[in-house]
Protein backbone atom coordinates (compact mmCIF):
# COMPACT_ATOMS: atom_id res chain seq x y z
CA UNK A 1 0.00 0.00 0.00
CA UNK A 2 1.60 3.30 -1.18
CA UNK A 3 0.46 6.23 0.94
CA UNK A 4 -0.22 9.21 -0.55
CA UNK A 5 0.83 12.73 0.90
CA UNK A 6 -0.86 14.11 3.39
CA UNK A 7 -0.40 17.85 1.36
CA UNK A 8 0.07 18.74 -2.39
CA UNK A 9 -0.03 22.11 -3.84
CA UNK A 10 -1.99 22.77 -7.01
CA UNK A 11 -1.92 26.20 -9.43
CA UNK A 12 -4.21 28.14 -6.92
CA UNK A 13 -4.52 25.69 -4.16
CA UNK A 14 -2.94 24.16 -1.13
CA UNK A 15 -5.11 20.87 -0.34
CA UNK A 16 -4.11 18.87 2.84
CA UNK A 17 -5.21 16.59 5.10
CA UNK A 18 -7.73 17.93 7.90
CA UNK A 19 -6.30 18.92 11.11
CA UNK A 20 -8.41 19.81 14.51
CA UNK A 21 -7.49 22.99 14.38
CA UNK A 22 -9.33 23.52 11.04
CA UNK A 23 -12.51 22.47 12.99
CA UNK A 24 -13.85 25.94 13.46
CA UNK A 25 -13.35 26.94 9.48
CA UNK A 26 -14.77 23.41 8.33
CA UNK A 27 -18.01 24.44 10.08
CA UNK A 28 -18.06 28.09 9.38
CA UNK A 29 -17.34 27.81 5.34
CA UNK A 30 -19.38 24.64 3.93
CA UNK A 31 -20.29 22.57 6.18
CA UNK A 32 -23.36 24.52 8.53
CA UNK A 33 -24.51 26.29 4.87
CA UNK A 34 -27.73 24.27 4.09
CA UNK A 35 -27.32 25.38 0.33
CA UNK A 36 -23.98 24.30 -0.19
CA UNK A 37 -24.79 20.99 1.16
CA UNK A 38 -28.03 20.62 -0.46
CA UNK A 39 -26.60 17.83 -2.90
CA UNK A 40 -24.18 15.93 -0.27
CA UNK A 41 -25.54 12.50 0.84
CA UNK A 42 -24.35 13.93 4.58
CA UNK A 43 -26.45 16.20 6.84
CA UNK A 44 -25.85 19.73 7.00
CA UNK A 45 -24.01 20.58 10.30
CA UNK A 46 -26.14 21.98 12.97
CA UNK A 47 -23.01 21.85 16.14
CA UNK A 48 -19.52 21.79 16.09
CA UNK A 49 -19.92 18.14 17.22
CA UNK A 50 -21.00 16.79 14.03
CA UNK A 51 -17.65 18.93 12.41
CA UNK A 52 -15.65 16.82 15.21
CA UNK A 53 -16.92 13.75 14.13
CA UNK A 54 -16.00 13.99 10.61
CA UNK A 55 -12.36 15.11 11.78
CA UNK A 56 -12.67 11.81 14.01
CA UNK A 57 -13.92 9.88 10.62
CA UNK A 58 -11.07 11.46 8.60
CA UNK A 59 -8.52 10.01 10.86
CA UNK A 60 -9.37 6.33 10.69
CA UNK A 61 -9.41 6.48 6.98
CA UNK A 62 -6.09 7.82 6.58
CA UNK A 63 -4.69 5.54 9.17
CA UNK A 64 -6.83 2.46 7.50
CA UNK A 65 -5.64 3.52 3.94
CA UNK A 66 -3.46 5.27 1.33
CA UNK A 67 -5.46 8.15 1.75
CA UNK A 68 -8.49 9.88 3.12
CA UNK A 69 -10.29 13.51 3.34
CA UNK A 70 -8.46 16.64 2.12
CA UNK A 71 -9.00 20.08 2.48
CA UNK A 72 -8.79 22.68 -0.31
CA UNK A 73 -6.83 26.08 0.64
CA UNK A 74 -6.35 29.49 -1.38
CA UNK A 75 -2.58 29.28 -1.52
CA UNK A 76 -2.88 33.24 -2.00
CA UNK A 77 -5.18 33.94 1.19
CA UNK A 78 -4.89 30.83 2.79
CA UNK A 79 -8.67 30.88 3.13
CA UNK A 80 -10.38 27.53 3.59
CA UNK A 81 -12.45 26.68 0.49
CA UNK A 82 -13.37 23.15 0.43
CA UNK A 83 -13.49 19.86 0.47
CA UNK A 84 -12.13 16.75 -1.37
CA UNK A 85 -10.59 13.36 -0.59
CA UNK A 86 -10.58 9.35 -1.65
CA UNK A 87 -12.77 7.18 -0.29
CA UNK A 88 -11.65 3.87 -0.57
CA UNK A 89 -13.32 0.73 -1.10
CA UNK A 90 -10.37 -1.66 -2.05
CA UNK A 91 -7.17 -0.55 -2.82
CA UNK A 92 -7.46 -0.11 -6.27
CA UNK A 93 -10.86 1.12 -6.21
CA UNK A 94 -12.08 4.63 -4.66
CA UNK A 95 -14.42 7.55 -5.11
CA UNK A 96 -14.08 10.73 -4.99
CA UNK A 97 -16.07 14.08 -4.84
CA UNK A 98 -15.97 17.67 -3.63
CA UNK A 99 -17.48 20.41 -1.47
CA UNK A 100 -16.85 23.90 -1.79
CA UNK A 101 -17.87 27.48 0.13
CA UNK A 102 -20.53 29.47 -1.65
CA UNK A 103 -17.96 32.63 -2.62
CA UNK A 104 -15.39 29.64 -4.34
CA UNK A 105 -18.41 28.54 -6.72
CA UNK A 106 -18.02 29.29 -10.60
CA UNK A 107 -13.97 29.58 -10.02
CA UNK A 108 -12.46 26.43 -11.37
CA UNK A 109 -11.31 25.10 -7.82
CA UNK A 110 -13.70 21.63 -8.53
CA UNK A 111 -11.86 21.12 -11.84
CA UNK A 112 -8.28 22.11 -10.37
CA UNK A 113 -9.29 20.02 -7.76
CA UNK A 114 -10.63 16.80 -8.76
CA UNK A 115 -7.90 16.74 -11.10
CA UNK A 116 -4.96 16.78 -8.18
CA UNK A 117 -7.46 13.69 -6.66
CA UNK A 118 -7.15 12.00 -9.63
CA UNK A 119 -2.97 12.35 -9.70
CA UNK A 120 -3.02 10.91 -6.15
CA UNK A 121 -5.42 8.30 -6.67
CA UNK A 122 -3.13 7.16 -9.56
CA UNK A 123 -0.14 7.75 -7.37
CA UNK A 124 -1.82 5.57 -4.46
CA UNK A 125 -2.38 2.67 -6.97
CA UNK A 126 -6.28 3.24 -7.68
CA UNK A 127 -6.92 1.43 -10.76
CA UNK A 128 -10.78 2.58 -10.80
CA UNK A 129 -12.02 6.05 -9.48
CA UNK A 130 -15.36 7.06 -9.52
CA UNK A 131 -17.71 9.72 -7.90
CA UNK A 132 -21.51 10.16 -7.95
CA UNK A 133 -23.96 13.05 -8.61
CA UNK A 134 -27.56 13.56 -8.11
CA UNK A 135 -29.30 13.47 -11.22
CA UNK A 136 -30.40 17.79 -11.29
CA UNK A 137 -26.71 18.74 -10.04
CA UNK A 138 -25.53 19.92 -13.37
CA UNK A 139 -22.55 21.68 -12.40
CA UNK A 140 -21.06 18.77 -10.67
CA UNK A 141 -21.67 16.48 -13.57
CA UNK A 142 -20.05 19.55 -15.83
CA UNK A 143 -16.85 19.24 -13.66
CA UNK A 144 -16.46 15.59 -13.63
CA UNK A 145 -16.94 15.09 -17.55
CA UNK A 146 -14.40 18.34 -17.76
CA UNK A 147 -11.77 15.86 -15.48
CA UNK A 148 -12.37 12.77 -17.84
CA UNK A 149 -14.71 10.71 -16.04
CA UNK A 150 -17.18 9.28 -18.30
CA UNK A 151 -20.92 8.91 -17.78
CA UNK A 152 -21.55 5.03 -17.29
CA UNK A 153 -25.64 4.73 -15.61
CA UNK A 154 -28.01 6.15 -13.69
CA UNK A 155 -28.56 4.48 -10.54
CA UNK A 156 -32.19 4.50 -9.37
CA UNK A 157 -32.76 5.23 -5.97
CA UNK A 158 -29.93 4.67 -4.81
CA UNK A 159 -28.69 7.45 -2.57
CA UNK A 160 -30.25 9.31 0.08
CA UNK A 161 -29.46 12.96 0.53
CA UNK A 162 -30.77 14.24 3.92
CA UNK A 163 -30.94 17.77 2.71
CA UNK A 164 -33.71 17.34 -0.07
CA UNK A 165 -37.42 16.66 1.07
CA UNK A 166 -37.64 14.72 -1.98
CA UNK A 167 -37.85 11.14 -0.23
CA UNK A 168 -34.98 8.20 1.02
CA UNK A 169 -33.45 7.61 -1.83
CA UNK A 170 -32.42 9.47 -5.11
CA UNK A 171 -31.34 8.60 -8.33
CA UNK A 172 -27.54 9.62 -8.95
CA UNK A 173 -25.08 9.61 -12.10
CA UNK A 174 -22.17 7.49 -11.75
CA UNK A 175 -19.17 8.90 -12.98
CA UNK A 176 -15.93 6.56 -13.79
CA UNK A 177 -12.40 6.56 -14.71
CA UNK A 178 -9.96 4.11 -15.25
CA UNK A 179 -6.77 5.42 -14.37
CA UNK A 180 -3.97 3.06 -15.39
CA UNK A 181 -4.97 1.10 -17.71
CA UNK A 182 -8.45 0.51 -20.32
CA UNK A 183 -11.51 -0.64 -18.56
CA UNK A 184 -12.15 -4.48 -18.28
CA UNK A 185 -13.91 -5.81 -21.52
CA UNK A 186 -17.42 -6.54 -21.06
CA UNK A 187 -18.74 -10.13 -21.52
CA UNK A 188 -19.82 -10.78 -24.99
Amino acid sequence: MSKAPERITTARLVVQRPRSDDLAAIFARYASDPEVTRYLSWPVHVSLDQTRAFLAFSDREWSRWPAGPYLAFSRDSGQLLGGTGLAFEALDRAATGYVFARDAWGKGYATETLNAMVEVAEAAGVRRLYALCHVDHRPSARVLEKCGFIRERVLRKFVEFPNLTEGPRSDVLCYGRWLDTEPPARPG
